[in-house]
């Protein structure tokens, strides 16, 4: 009997900062760019950080609601216990990156660019990463309300013991997607699911709506 194809994990590589220099701010202009530096509660509530670069910083308890952030760069970077209602954040690009305990409402992630994340904890009302280019994101214990990756290019994300409202993959392009031990109520685009890893139970739930789209008919 052949053996079952082992799904390959995220690749994920510690976060090792040292000598960060304390950034006491409270004005930031669109390009800024921050290297080596810890934002300890700092308020970034509705700055303009359009295309700003982290580069090698810790921020601890950040505020981002209502934020510009589109484009923003972060590059070796430990983000813990981010605090934001609205997230706008299209187009950033999030790469050696560790995010714990996030509280985010509306996370307007589209077109973001993910490699090597991992995101620990927290609650997410609506993490948006439509058309999102993914690999090696690494999710674990945490509830998100909406999970949209409609047309997302997904290669080795793991969704660890989360719980999801609705989880939405229409259009989207997977590999090594992981959602063992993930529970999900709803799922949209069932016929995009090539690529996912799933355990038995999962797919007995998911049997009907799988002999639907198909057209089966189980009598």
């Amino acid at each position: 009997m052949a053996s079952k194809p082992t799904p390959r994990t995220p690749l994920l590589s510690p976060i090792r900062l040292n000598g960060l220099e304390l950034n006491e701010d409270r004005f930031f202009s669109p390009g800024d760019s921050h290297d080596g530096q810890l934002f300890d509660g700092t308020d970034f509530a509705e700055a303009d950080l359009t295309s700003t670069d982290f580069l090698e910083c810790e921020l601890r308890r950040p505020i981002f609601h209502n934020a510009q952030m589109r484009g923003t760069r972060f590059r070796d970077v430990i983000l813990a216990d981010s605090f934001a209602p609205a997230l706008k954040a299209s187009r950033t690009s999030w790469r050696d990156v560790e995010i714990t305990s996030p509280r985010w409402g509306s996370a307007e992630l589209y077109d973001s660019t993910w490699h090597s994340v991992r995101i620990d904890g927290g609650k997410l009302d609506f993490l948006n990463l439509r058309t999102a280019k993914i690999t090696d994101l690494q999710i674990s214990d945490c509830i998100i309300d909406d999970l949209d990756l409609g047309g997302a290019t997904v290669a080795r994300l793991a969704l660890k013991n989360c719980r999801i409202g609705t989880l939405d993959v229409q259009q989207a392009t997977l590999k090594d997607f992981d959602i063992r031990t993930t529970d999900f109520r709803t799922l949209n685009g069932v016929g995009s699911m090539t690529g996912t890893v799933m355990d038995e139970y999962q797919l007995s739930l998911l049997a009907p709506i799988l002999a639907a789209h198909l057209g089966i008919v189980v009598a």
